[in-house]
């Protein structure tokens, strides 16, 4: 039985602060971090595939996705995940979306593969990977009926508010190894 398909959604606005340069654009392993994702989505075969971006990017390969532009990306990461959850509302089709991190470059396709194969739960639209660490993290799949939620977060966070306040819509499904997501140059050394 095949996985029912899903959108990709890849949140790529961030401000790189804590980076202190375009943290995306950085290479690990011979590409950049942000092309890691899009490859990501693509071989899963994610479709469509929106990238919410902050400025164009004119050095990522998209492979078949739509680059969106946060107007507001200043409001943080919410403010990506509700413009690309907007960018999907007028898919035809489209019931369920991966949000993919853009500064998750090692995101695993056997990680992704693991939550489109978990069977639907109506009760418990949010589904989210725990790691080898014990941690819950990213990507997270949602379906559409908990997209509402995910619309109305704010702040510089994003479906993980959801894990904490609406933990009885959160499915966890157990994942190998980790997804280290690079906010410093220290984390990104330890990737390289």
């Amino acid at each position: 039985m095949t996985a029912p398909a899903a959108a990709g959604l890849i949140l790529a606005a961030g401000a790189s602060t804590r980076f202190g340069t375009d943290k995306l654009a950085a290479v690990v392993r011979g590409r950049t971090m942000l092309q890691h994702v899009v490859d990501a989505a693509a071989d899963a075969g994610l479709r469509p595939v929106v990238v919410v971006i902050a400025r164009q990017r004119t050095e990522l390969d998209l492979r078949g996705a739509r680059p969106v532009l946060n107007p507001e990306p200043a409001r943080g990461l919410s403010s990506s995940l509700a413009v690309g959850l907007a960018a999907l509302e007028q898919e035809h089709g489209v019931e369920r979306v991966l949000v993919l991190l853009g500064d998750q470059p090692l995101v695993a396709q056997t990680a992704i593969g693991r939550l489109l194969a978990a069977a639907r739960d109506p009760s418990r639209p949010i589904t989210v990977p725990r790691y080898q660490d014990g941690l819950a993290g990213n990507p997270v799949l949602i379906d559409r009926a908990a997209w509402p939620l995910a619309t109305a977060l704010g702040g510089d966070r994003g479906m993980s508010q959801l894990f904490e306040t609406r933990d009885d819509l959160v499915r966890y499904v157990e994942v190998a190894g980790v997804n280290p997501d690079v906010d410093t140059p220290a984390d990104l050394a330890r990737l390289r």
